[in-house]
């Protein structure tokens, strides 16, 4: 097929997150010092940098040292650092602190951070080192040269619901590339695509995920201390059946952010995480912290869990996969930013040798698997990579069987085995769990000030979506979805969607059928991974649509 507009560039970089821009970085840095000039690009779907960045952020600084000059390090704009750490074990009214604390888990000389805040300071140092960044640009397919990703081609543009070519159509760009850098973030659409292609992921586990919520608050003067940091694990999770946690961590200028994020692989169909959350909010240790207090902003994502079991081959004919996309996540520390970062490094490492030499060729990008084998990455998840696999038997048994593998034996505890989050859902008339309403009561009963609605949430998300494009949330087979997710499962995916995108419609005659809302998604792609059968395929909207995220 012939396109109209054809851009050609050396490295094409997709998605502007942490590891993108650390491997636009390292990648210009190898370049500068062998006098080589190459063209690199790098393209994200959000608005602006950090639109589309969401983390907690608990980060270790050390690996910015290995991307960046002592003078842009010393600029990084990490909030504060952080002062004092306490995992608290929450019951319904009460809590107490786990005394137990693993020198694996401290996050002393760590830094609370907007990893939003810090992807545009990245950006910024990757552009003055000649990094092209295009913001607000979506792309649409991969282009395939036999077992070689040609490119990309951006969306069309100018495009009605219908499909029909509005009077400002525009076809989208296509963008050819010597290589190109898969920096997508969790459950990448493209990333997904091509690992399915390339059978990427074969002899490994399937990659399972948690969603993660967040929300960023301005409390009275006192209520929390500046780098102060609470994780908390029960209420109002059950431990078998739930695995998951929160976080609560003191900011500058009276801020806190806090945060719930839970496995994916429970059971219950009519599970709510964000109605979870706002429950989690009402625990009197959490509500007096939050007291006199305003929401700031509100949203979500998805967190790769599986661990080193569950990532794919990272490289092929011309290709990288990098950072959250990749897997490169540690489930025990509840960290992926500084793996993102030593990913993106390997990465512009990789990639510079294969320009340099001339051969961008599988044999030739192997070299990145090499240096990921001998980097940090594989040190800290290769030891821990049964963690999450265990916490199938809840977080506490869970936690003893890590701790007996990482100090005696690694063969002494069963794993078992895993499956994909959508398997994991329990059909609703065989589901015995009682609903999120029976199960807390008034907790539910929102009032707009400590709790909020899905609704009122998205509010503080700052959505902007164009409504006259083609949906770009897809029922693969819709027949089978009525059968299957809306009669068996009673429309899981309204429950877990953070952003109410899907809505149950049950008319005067008792028929139930489906509502999309595309105008409230928040690109978390829970329903892409959790939607039983696969009902559900995540794909991007116009760039520039979506969230916009300020300091998330």
């Amino acid at each position: 097929m012939g396109y109209r507009d054809i851009v050609s560039t050396d490295v094409l970089i997709i998605g502007a997150g942490v590891a993108g821009l650390s491997t636009a970085i390292e990648l210009a840095n190898r370049l500068k010092k062998k006098e080589e000039s190459r063209r690199v690009i790098v393209l994200e779907k959000g608005r602006e940098i950090g639109s589309h960045i969401l983390s907690g952020a608990l980060i270790e600084p050390k690996i910015f040292r290995s991307l960046l000059t002592s003078a842009d390090y010393f600029d990084i704009p990490f909030d504060t650092k952080v002062t004092e750490e306490t995992t608290l074990k929450l019951n319904s009214e009460d809590e107490f602190e786990i005394p137990i604390k693993l020198s694996q888990l401290s996050n002393s000389g760590n830094y609370i951070a907007s990893l939003g805040e810090v992807c545009r300071y990245l950006a910024g140092v990757a552009e003055r080192k000649g990094v092209e960044i295009y913001r607000g640009f979506a792309v649409d397919k991969l282009l395939y040269d036999k077992r070689r990703v040609k490119g990309v081609k951006l969306k069309d543009t100018g495009v009605a619901r219908d499909g029909k070519r509005l009077k400002n159509y525009q076809e989208g760009t296509v963008v050819e590339a010597k290589v190109v850098v898969f920096a997508e973030g969790s459950r990448g659409h493209l990333t997904k695509k091509l690992i399915e292609r390339f059978d990427l992921d074969e002899g490994k586990n399937p990659q399972i995920y948690s969603l993660g919520l967040k929300e960023l608050w301005r409390v009275p003067k006192g209520n929390i201390e500046e780098g102060r940091v609470y994780h908390t694990i029960g209420y109002p999770l059950e431990d078998r059946d739930e695995f998951g946690g929160g976080f609560i961590y003191g900011l500058s200028d009276n801020r806190v952010a806090i945060g719930l994020a839970v496995g994916l692989d429970y059971k219950n169909p009519k599970l709510d995480i964000h109605a979870m959350m706002q429950v989690w909010k009402s625990h009197p240790f959490i509500s007096k912290l939050l007291e006199g207090g305003e929401l700031l902003e509100y949203g979500a994502k998805t967190i790769p869990e599986g661990g080193w079991n569950s990532i794919p081959k990272t490289y092929g004919e011309n290709f990288l996969i990098v950072g959250d996309g990749a897997g490169f996540l540690s489930t025990l520390k509840l960290k992926g930013v500084h793996l993102a970062v030593e990913s993106g490094i390997c990465a512009g490492k990789s990639v510079a040798n294969a320009l340099i030499l001339d051969d961008i060729s599988e044999s030739g990008l192997s070299y990145y698997q090499t240096l990921i084998d001998s980097s940090n990455i594989y040190r800290e998840l290769y030891p821990i990579r049964n963690s999450r696999a265990v916490m199938r038997d809840g977080i506490l048994i869970g936690g003893l069987k890590v701790a007996l593998q990482l100090f005696i034996n690694e063969n002494i505890v069963k794993v078992p085995e895993i499956e994909p989050d959508m398997r994991r859902t329990e059909k609703d008339l065989d589901c015995t769990k009682p609903s999120m309403r029976d199960r807390f009561g008034d907790k539910l009963d929102f009032d707009n000030r400590l709790t909020f609605s899905k609704e009122n949430s998205l509010f503080y998300s700052n959505i902007e979506y164009d409504e006259n494009q083609p949906l770009n949330l897809v029922i693969n087979n819709r027949e089978e979805f009525q059968k299957s997710n809306i009669e068996q499962f009673g429309l899981s995916e309204s429950h877990f969607c953070p952003a109410d995108v899907y809505e149950l419609h049950i008319d005067s005659e008792e028929n139930r059928s489906l509502r999309i809302h595309p105008e409230n998604c928040l690109h978390c792609k829970s329903c892409d991974i959790k939607s039983p059968n696969g009902g559900v395929t995540w794909r991007p909207p116009y760039g520039a649509d979506g969230p916009d995220y300020k300091y998330m």
